[in-house]
């Protein structure tokens, strides 16, 4: 990430050395490097369960370019009781899922006291988003609280925010929102014992919108009334569900605006990305693999942490729906491995900058699912994915390059253990990399005292290196070398479910800790140092 400044002064420097800078080096070599890692502090803090997928409503008749990628997997029609399905939302143990997108501002809820018959949305390119409005039966809602309830998924519910505005000349939608349709719903899951676990208003409405906008006076009100009618709803339960909004793309002004109208009444500010340009592009692989363009991907997150730092409101940064390339992604990449070095350096800048959830579009669904959307099956990234939800802990370690931009890398505390892991990203294809780990002078050792077993004291070491000891390894690679597969390879073992559907176990190689980390040419290593104790992980 070449000048990429982290605030506070804490950082992780890789520094790659093999006579002179790596940048410097022929086609086919192997490279030395080392990364210094300061402990001292974390730069930032992110939710436990950092890891968030979409589910969409778009139905079978969804295409883009040509291509109709959506099958099956809408809220409305997505078979529920595949087993596959279920494994892989059960695997994180939970999973954030965030239920909206597009047509959300489309959908009507039915009601117990007005059971009429749900209309499904109809393909019509006259209407808005190339479809007629939707309906969510209460019969459907109830299957999929019990599907949430079953793998223990957190559910994000997105509401329609268009409800009782009229759409203008000129693409804004005015008038207050009709919230009455909303809060029966609200108030049916309520009633019946379902957790939810956020309510968000709207989807891509903010500032100019995606096919149509709300002004930020409008809205910040709009985000009032939610906040006003769930808090009336839920009034005899104790835990409340989080509001967010507004689930769009980054405006500074329009942002700022909202968040200072919003204060008391918003816990969340979402914002979605799509940084890649769209699905059709032929060179989206060569942005992938370009490291300028993962570097400036970091800048919609530091923008908004200023907004949110200078801001009174105490709401926390999401990022709603990220799939990279919109208009459902595109075949062969977004769903390939190639896919993972994007997904992964997103979800390394994003925490970087205190974002607290990131939410990938999609679970299922489009080119750019973590699932494959007719056989359920992971693609690479779910692997990325729930590698990171295991491994990589709330507390983040900041991190400055020098050297190679082609070789990523960041660092957390590790999750659920001691230590720390480390997130190494080759984007490379011909430069295989050695990096030592190096914590200047951070790295503390502890000693239990002999009395007091549950006590301990934090010696400083004056070894910066980790010797004789064991860390754990996984290497993603993809089969055959070749990144536009849909198999990823851990640790050189091809990652498949079992003919009952169940998730391979994700075993890492152990290494001694004096050997340095081998980074190969086209992957990804999680590196997880249990005797690496440093205070920003204590």
């Amino acid at each position: 990430m070449g000048s990429f400044v982290l605030p506070m002064g804490w950082w992780v420097l890789v520094c790659v050395l093999w006579f002179g800078c790596i940048g410097d080096v022929k086609a086919g070599e192997t490279v030395e490097g080392i990364v210094f890692v300061d402990g001292k502090t974390p730069i930032a803090k992110t939710d436990e369960d950092f890891i968030c997928a979409t589910l969409d409503w778009w139905p079978p008749e969804k295409c883009d370019y040509g291509t109709c990628s959506w099958g099956h997997a809408s809220l409305l029609n997505l078979d529920l009781k595949n087993s596959v399905f279920l494994n892989a939302v059960k695997a994180f143990s939970p999973l954030k899922i965030r239920l909206g997108g597009t047509l959300q501002d489309k959908v009507i809820y039915q009601t117990e006291d007005k059971p009429e018959p749900c209309i499904p949305f109809a393909k019509n390119s006259s209407q808005m988003f190339g479809f007629t409005g939707g309906c969510l039966p209460l019969v459907r809602w109830d299957e999929l609280n019990s599907f949430f309830n079953q793998s223990g998924a957190l559910v994000i519910f997105g509401l329609n925010a268009l409800k009782g505005k009229a759409i203008q000349p000129n693409n804004t939608a005015t008038g207050p929102w009709d919230s009455s349709n909303a809060a029966s719903l609200i108030t049916y899951t309520v009633k019946r014992g379902y957790n939810i676990y956020a309510w968000e208003l709207g989807n891509e409405l903010s500032g100019t919108g995606i096919g149509v906008g709300i002004d930020v006076n409008t809205y910040a009100s709009d985000t009032i009334v939610l906040h006003d009618l769930i808090y009336d709803i839920y009034k005899e339960v104790n835990a409340k569900p989080q509001i967010i909004a507004p689930g769009g793309f980054f405006d500074p002004g329009w942002f700022q605006q909202f968040l200072a109208k919003t204060v008391g009444s918003l816990n969340v500010i979402t914002h979605h990305i799509y940084n890649l340009g769209p699905g059709s592009d032929e060179h989206l692989i060569d942005r992938i693999l370009n490291p300028t363009v993962l570097d400036n991907g970091g800048d919609v997150f530091r923008n908004l942490h200023n907004v949110i730092r200078t801001s009174a409101n105490s709401a926390t940064a999401w990022v709603g729906e990220a799939g990279g390339a919109y208009n459902s992604g595109r075949n062969g990449v977004t769903n390939a491995f190639v896919f993972s070095f994007w997904y992964l350096d997103q979800l390394g800048l994003a925490s970087t900058y205190d974002t607290k959830t990131y939410c990938r579009q999609t679970l299922i669904g489009g080119n750019y699912g973590l699932l494959n959307t007719t056989t359920f099956a992971p693609n690479p990234d779910y692997y990325s994915a729930l590698l990171w939800h295991r491994l990589m802990g709330r507390n983040v370690l900041s991190t400055n390059f020098s050297g190679n931009r082609t070789l990523r890398a960041y660092a957390h505390c590790a999750k659920q253990s001691q230590g720390v892991t480390l997130l190494l990203i080759n984007i490379d294809g011909n430069t295989t990399v050695h990096a030592k780990v190096d914590f200047n002078s951070s790295l503390t050792s502890l000693h239990k005292h002999r009395h007091h077993r549950h006590r301990s004291t934090a010696t400083p070491l004056h070894n910066k290196q980790v010797s004789g000891k064991v860390r754990e390894e996984y290497h993603l690679t993809p089969t055959d070398g070749n990144i536009q597969s849909r198999t990823v390879l851990l640790n050189g073992k091809a990652l498949t479910v079992d003919s009952s559907g169940l998730i391979p176990v994700l075993e890492p190689v152990r290494v001694n800790s004096s050997e340095p980390i081998r980074v190969a040419p086209y992957s990804v290593v999680f590196v997880h140092m249990p005797n690496a104790a440093v205070p920003a992980c204590r």
